[in-house]
């Protein structure tokens, strides 16, 4: 009995012992590593790395920045089956342990002294989060002890819920995914509120190892990680049997899925990214910026395919180049052959590469990525003469076999009515920029044909000479210097010593005749190069380039000769749209913007575009209607009732309706007049000169000018109404002759058109009032005097009552005392 008490008493004192020892160890492990442990403090306000997003105005997603995937959700938002998924894959005592799982680590202690392997469990869900967070992933025993202390403290100082979240939220699923929002997207392409609990149990089962039990690299185990996360969560309880054998049921059908884009504007997101770079440096990348843009997402769609559809149309008219490629037929021995001679093809602009696998009288059959086959009919071939250069093809194909032949790798699109077409990448470029004119908001631009096949950003990169598209702020000069509408200048022959050069120069008009004397309106309607000149000349230089300047132009980019007037200088697309802006909105210079505002993920602002804008007189009158409304005690009174009803029904300017807050107001920088006027005759050449095709939109609110420079280099058209201004630029990188008759109003025109069509649907004509202090009047357009009182012959122009054009020497003396010889007539608008 003596000895049983003895035997006891020792080991009542080595289990003292032991715990006491092992107590002072943990205390004294605990001592020293806690100073270098991190606080917690810091992950109350954490900052998770979250990509850069760029989005529409309208909220739409155009580009993901970064090489981490992650889309922060609230722990609300996580559904209640994926939260239960993750605590049975990976800690199903979460809500009862403060941190530290003790059965789990001996559990886990235990399977390494029986079976000398390591078994999941020993970590909780807290001490995962640690370690993601705080500590490096090497498997040491004094990191798994930071581990723990850590874990511990985080419990003290986070709640559960807040642990959960910030986990969901971090940990890494494989695929750049962090985080069950991101992985959703990845996996699925589905917000991860609308997963079934079969694909939440993948994404539950994948922290374990996200390579291992990747389901697209590894979809076996995938399978039956899955399958054992389904299997806990029967057992847990979280779903019943029925639930159980429905989702074991589901195959693996996870794939890849990029960001999903909503509105292709490539060329926008990297002007965007080099932006924010620019501002926040490589914290762009990471920092959970939300960048909203200006651009429009209808028009932006309009943009991309107004372009692409118009530079293929110019490339189909100057004939097929023939094959991206080709492969020896001995090699297409099966669709394994056909798919590897495929694989360094990528889609461009929305044209397929295809291998042709037959070649039959009149019609070809193709393969296409993906498995696909496509039929090619004649009416799908036919057009493909051969190129020979920019002013001639070859002979009407006859056959299938003249223009294609086995293994030949070429470009094939679908139309509307599902024909299958041969297409070729186009081999020339263009760009189109669209501004609002009230403030400068950028609404939709599109660089070139492709991003992916050339990133170069011909709307903002591109200095090219506009041609006579810069001709109207030549004339814009002129009308402050004493000419008007109705000026004759002689459109004659002149020549001029050509400093610098051999010989003299000889200009000459587009069509090589000379019309003599030319109304102004008329001159610039149908883009005469003498008028042009010759107003330059009568300007000077001087004055002339003081007046273009106010239109956003470098001087540096201007040359200081009279070549000047038919467009020699350089400008970018969108520096040409900016300029026009001037007419479009009454004479206030704007500058263009693309970034309306920036966001932090929860929402926080950092960034507030403040354009300036434009405010004319009724912008000034729904002002003082708006302090009417300020003013107002109660909002009540019948006065402000009016003043509100005016202010809703027709103040708006910049991107919204007036605000509280005073606008910056833009810069006028010409005329009201002088804009009336330039809008007037640029009318003109729509209604009557070189761009009569966009008749076609039936407006008769719009303006613009055609622009083609020498030896058909640049092809132009930048047209407006007092909502919107869109230039387009079609030309080669390298520049070269576009060919025979591809002016302004053949090879951009019509992509104009195609764009000005889907924005002004549904939108009611807009024209600009005319200003105060201008008359209409009846003249003779051959000498552009004022016609005879007792004539019915001539036609109206507007002028500014210090300019109304004289009849005779006594009229003349009537005029300049302040009394019009004639009543001034009010027309209808559409007439200029």
């Amino acid at each position: 009995m003596r000895l049983l008490i003895t035997l006891l008493r020792i080991s009542v004192f080595i289990t003292l012992s032991s715990a006491l020892l092992g107590a002072a160890a943990v205390l004294g492990a605990y001592l020293y590593l806690a100073p270098g442990l991190p606080s917690v403090d810091t992950l109350k306000d954490i900052q998770l790395q979250t990509p850069l997003r760029v989005y529409t105005q309208q909220g739409d997603l155009i580009a993901v920045f970064g090489e981490m995937r992650r889309k922060p959700l609230a722990l609300d938002e996580v559904p209640e089956l994926m939260r239960q998924a993750f605590l049975a894959a990976e800690d199903d005592r979460f809500f009862q342990h403060p941190g530290v799982d003790y059965q789990g680590i001996l559990r886990a202690a235990w399977h390494l002294l029986r079976t000398g392997e390591k078994e999941q469990g020993g970590s909780t869900i807290t001490m995962q989060l640690a370690r993601n967070f705080f500590l490096s992933s090497e498997r040491t025993y004094t990191r798994k002890l930071r581990e723990i202390f850590l874990a511990l403290r985080m419990e003290q100082e986070l709640s559960k819920r807040e642990i959960l979240e910030l986990y969901l939220n971090k940990i890494y699923l494989g695929n750049r995914a962090y985080g069950v929002g991101a992985a959703a997207e990845v996996y699925y392409g589905l917000d991860a509120d609308r997963l079934g609990l079969s694909q939440m149990a993948m994404i539950a089962g994948l922290p374990k190892a996200p390579s291992s039990y990747n389901p697209i690299a590894n979809p076996q185990r995938a399978l039956e990680r899955r399958n054992y996360v389904l299997g806990r969560m029967l057992e847990l309880g979280f779903i019943d049997r029925a639930a159980y054998h429905a989702a074991r049921k589901q195959p693996v059908t996870e794939r890849f899925h990029d960001p999903e884009v909503a509105v292709s504007a490539p060329y926008v997101a990297e002007m965007v990214r080099a932006e924010m770079v620019a501002r926040f440096g490589e914290q762009a990348y990471t920092g959970g910026y939300k960048v909203y843009t200006t651009v429009n997402s209808k028009l932006q769609r309009a943009a991309s395919q107004a372009l692409r559809q118009g530079l293929i149309a110019y490339d189909k008219r100057h004939g097929y180049r023939g094959p991206e490629g080709h492969v020896d037929e001995e090699s297409l021995t099966d669709e394994t052959a056909w798919t590897a001679a495929l694989s360094d093809y990528a889609a461009h602009g929305g044209l397929q590469p295809a291998l042709v696998l037959e070649v039959q009288d009149r019609h070809a059959a193709v393969y296409l990525k993906g498995g696909r086959r496509a039929e090619l009919g004649w009416e799908g071939l036919s057009w493909a003469q051969r190129y020979v250069d920019e002013n001639a093809r070859g002979p009407q194909p006859q056959t299938a076999a003249d223009v294609l032949a086995r293994g030949d790798i070429v470009r094939v699109t679908q139309d509307d009515e599902g024909t299958w077409r041969l297409s070729q990448v186009p081999d020339v470029s263009g760009a189109l920029v669209s501004l609002d004119p009230k403030n400068g908001a950028i609404m939709a631009l599109v660089g070139g044909f492709d991003f992916n096949y050339s990133s170069f950003n011909r709307a903002i990169q591109a200095q090219r000479q506009p041609g006579s598209a810069f001709k109207p702020f030549i004339y814009s000069a002129a009308l402050e210097h004493g000419f008007t509408p109705a000026s004759i200048i002689n459109d004659a022959p002149v020549v001029f010593d050509a400093a610098g050069l051999e010989g003299v120069w000889r200009p000459e008009n587009y069509t090589g005749k000379f019309y003599g004397p030319t109304r102004m309106r008329v001159a610039l309607a149908q883009s005469r190069n003498m008028v042009s000149i010759r107003l330059l000349s009568s300007i000077g230089l001087k004055d002339a380039t003081s007046h273009i300047v106010k239109f956003g132009f470098d001087t540096q980019r201007l040359p200081l000769d009279l070549s000047l007037a038919l467009g020699s200088g350089t400008v970018t697309p969108l520096e040409l749209a900016a300029g026009y802006t001037v007419f479009a909105n009454g004479g206030y210079r704007i500058e263009p913007f693309l970034i309306e505002r920036i966001e932090m993920t929860a929402g926080q602002i950092v960034y507030e575009a403040d354009p300036a804008v434009v405010c004319n007189e009724r912008c000034q009158q729904a002002l003082s209607l708006q302090k009417v409304v300020d003013q107002s005690a109660d909002g009540g009174s019948r006065a402000a009732g009016v003043a509100r009803a005016a202010v809703e029904e027709k103040t708006r300017f910049g991107t919204g309706s007036i605000e509280s807050r005073s606008p910056r107001h833009a810069q006028r920088v010409i005329p009201a007049a002088n804009a009336y006027q330039m809008v007037s005759m640029m009318k003109d050449v729509i209604h009557s000169g070189t761009g009569t095709k966009a008749m076609v939109l039936n407006r008769s609110d719009l303006a613009g000018k055609t622009g083609t420079t020498n030896d058909l280099h640049d092809a132009w058209f930048s047209g407006y109404n007092t909502e919107l201004v869109t230039t387009v630029w079609v030309g080669f990188d390298i520049p070269r002759s576009l060919g025979e008759g591809e002016v302004g109003g053949t090879a951009a025109l019509p992509i104009w058109i195609d764009y000005m069509r889907v924005a002004l649907k549904g939108h009611p004509e807009s024209s600009m009032p005319q200003p105060e202090g201008m008359v209409t009047v009846r003249i003779d357009p051959q000498t552009g005097l004022l016609a005879d009182a007792n004539s019915e012959g001539g036609i109206f122009e507007t002028f500014r009552s210090d300019q109304v054009p004289k009849r005779s020497a006594l009229e003349s003396q009537r005029v300049s005392d302040g009394l019009h010889p004639e009543q001034p007539v009010e027309v209808p608008e559409q007439l200029f």
